[in-house]
């Protein structure tokens, strides 16, 4: 194990200042440890990116080290999970859902162990990192692996909410949270059931579908359209497989138009996934996807890149705006 920073530290205090949601993984895993649940924990030499490090100060002999080897993490967490534990294994989601997308497969979702993979940083959120550590894929990457759940929490409190529905899931889970900047959407008491959406609310004129850091930029956009005198309504899909096929079709049958909205590159994503529903139960809405447009996304501070593909709050409703014109 490496050395752990001393909470007093420049720059521990530092990270969790810039990014405050950091600390949501390793609090709510203290907590379900201190509840008696099987958890332990590894990071591959970013316990400090992804905030393991409480974790790890907390409950040093459940927690690994595995430095920069998200490869082997994967397949040891797998390992680690047939003997009765309750892996919780974190790295960027660039490197997880591309690097470790057999270990994933063959490891952990083939042989059906309770893993439960964190990618963080995901989409466009390590902005001046570039392509390498972009995650504009990994949502297709992971929801075509048999018997793996796909989250994509919108916050902190979402987050937690899901960690602790996930200790009685039988499935693995890939979990896609952001970088710890997350704008609060729900209270921290806010009810979470995989496989469950969250509706705000369905418009006449549009329904937005959004997941992760989108929904924010999406709940904006809705209040400013509705303030305007439209119809527009919001689903907030954290769970994109199982995908909630009741709340998809439901707009479809009220919903004029039908607009997803992702960072992650429009095909194969969340886009894709309600529109294999809406093919399938041939619900009568228009579909428009909203996100990366199947491109390498470009090198700039995270704040620039959603302001350029139209992921924040204005550019959001730039796009339902157009689509109501």
């Amino acid at each position: 194990m490496s050395t752990i920073l001393h909470p007093d530290s420049w720059q521990y205090r530092e990270i969790n200042k810039r990014a405050p949601s950091l600390a949501t993984l390793a609090d709510t895993l203290i907590e379900l440890a201190e509840a008696g649940h099987p958890v332990v924990a590894g990071a591959a030499d970013l316990q400090y990116s992804n905030g393991l490090v409480g974790f790890a100060r907390r409950f040093p002999e459940r927690f690994t080290q595995f430095g920069i080897s998200e490869q082997n993490m994967v397949s040891a967490a797998a390992g680690m999970a047939t003997t009765g534990v309750m892996p919780y294994v974190a790295t960027f989601a660039s490197f997880l859902a591309l690097l470790c997308c057999e270990q994933i497969r063959m490891d952990v979702a083939y042989c059906a162990q309770p893993v439960r993979l964190i990618g963080h940083h995901t989409g466009i959120s390590l902005g001046f990192y570039g392509t390498s550590h972009h995650a504009t894929e990994d949502i297709a990457i992971m929801r075509s692996i048999a018997d793996l759940t796909v989250i994509s929490t919108a916050d902190g409190p979402q987050f937690a909410a899901a960690l602790r529905a996930s200790v009685n899931h039988p499935q693995p889970i890939y979990f896609r949270i952001s970088r710890g900047h997350d704008p609060v959407v729900y209270a921290n008491d806010a009810p979470f059931e995989i496989g469950k959406a969250v509706v705000h609310g369905i418009g006449n004129d549009i329904t937005i579908i959004a997941c992760g850091m989108a929904v924010h930029s999406a709940k904006q956009a809705m209040e400013a359209l509705n303030g305007k005198g439209h119809s527009v309504g919001l689903i907030d899909m954290h769970t994109i497989k199982p995908l909630d096929r009741d709340a998809v079709m439901a707009a479809a049958r009220k919903s004029r138009i039908i607009l997803t909205v992702e960072e992650h590159n429009i095909l194969g994503g969340l886009g894709g996934a309600v529109a294999e529903v809406l093919a399938e139960e041939g619900g009568g809405a228009r579909l428009v996807r909203h996100g990366i447009k199947d491109e390498y996304s470009l090198i700039a501070p995270p704040s620039h890149l959603y302001r350029h593909y139209k992921l924040d709050g204005p550019g959001v409703e730039t796009v339902a705006q157009s689509l109501l014109a």
